[in-house]
């Protein structure tokens, strides 16, 4: 409980330093913030005085910030100058796609990588070697690069999966977002595959291992019981770590498969500079990113009761 206690207090003061940078980076961004709202439209000096004194434009930027912060606490993202519509209610539409698109290029990763690495380690041999070309051609494919050819491959050419849009309903959208998951995922199955092979091969190397396998213990259980558990420290950081990059990855990949989730209306938001959006998204993907960390944090001392007695 004083764990969990503690990594709340650290998730809570980092939302909160996070909150001031993503403010201030807003804050000190290029253009006025009266000729955005305004579109781009001309105004006289009295109409732009009007609106900054609407918005509190003129106010000093440390109360600027806590008014803002206050409003996000109660739930006010402000509203999309370039919709005209509550944030929340436009993060709230497009959140689903992005979870569902996160939880499913997370289970491959994590099924896919820490799989291969462990055949890779187990097994060794040509088997290795072909593991090491695989992951290696996966590192070395950006996400984007992964997504176009999918696209032409399975849309295009086959026509066995949609070109564009996140769908409707659940099955639906496990369809159209099977393709974006695997291009989100490749990289990061590269990344999870070559940890999952080097904390197995440390392990395998163990005395207490040899013991084992000179007591007649059978070699599934060895390597299940002394090698996977104790490699699962590094591999469960690892994926947690994956699972924040996903966060950041999505961008990237909704917008080459169209699936108006809130990694393309980010995207969107900072080509139009739509603030009010900018800065929650970018509030929501920090809070995600420190949840999973605290999430790994806790799971740590039930593998390890190493770090438990620590």
């Amino acid at each position: 409980m004083r764990l969990l206690l503690r990594r709340l207090a650290w998730l809570a003061g980092t939302l909160l330093a996070a909150s001031f940078l993503v403010f201030g980076a807003i804050y000190l961004a290029p253009g006025r913030p009266e000729t955005l709202l305004l579109g781009g439209r001309a105004a006289s000096p009295e109409a732009l005085a009007a609106i900054r004194a609407r918005y509190h434009l003129d106010d000093p930027f440390l109360l600027q910030y806590a008014k803002w912060l206050g409003r996000v606490l109660t739930g006010d993202l402000g509203q999309s100058t370039q919709y005209r519509s509550p944030v929340l209610g436009l993060i709230e539409a497009r959140l689903p796609t992005t979870l569902l698109l996160i939880a499913m290029a997370a289970a491959l990763v994590v099924v896919l990588g820490v799989g291969l690495g462990c055949v890779s380690a187990v097994r060794g041999g040509g088997l290795d070697s072909t593991v090491l070309v695989v992951t290696t051609v996966a590192l070395g494919t950006p996400s984007f690069v992964a997504a176009i050819v999918l696209l032409w491959l399975f849309s295009v050419r086959l026509g066995w999966f949609p070109t564009i849009g996140g769908g409707q309903g659940l099955g639906d959208m496990l369809y159209h977002l099977t393709l974006p998951a695997v291009a989100l995922s490749l990289y990061w199955t590269g990344v999870l595959s070559r940890v999952t092979r080097s904390s197995m091969l440390d392990e395998l190397g163990r005395d207490h291992v040899e013991v084992a396998r000179a007591r007649g213990v059978p070699e599934r259980t060895v390597i299940r019981r002394h090698v996977l558990r104790n490699a699962l420290g590094p591999i469960v950081t690892m994926s947690g770590l994956t699972v924040s990059g996903l966060v950041i990855s999505t961008v990237l990949v909704e917008s080459a498969f169209g699936l108006g989730g809130l990694g393309e209306f980010l995207a969107r938001s900072v080509a139009v500079k739509d603030f009010p959006v900018v800065q929650a998204v970018s509030l929501l993907v920090v809070g995600l990113f420190v949840l999973v960390n605290l999430i790994v944090d806790l799971l740590y001392p039930l593998i390890d009761p190493r770090v438990r007695l620590s």
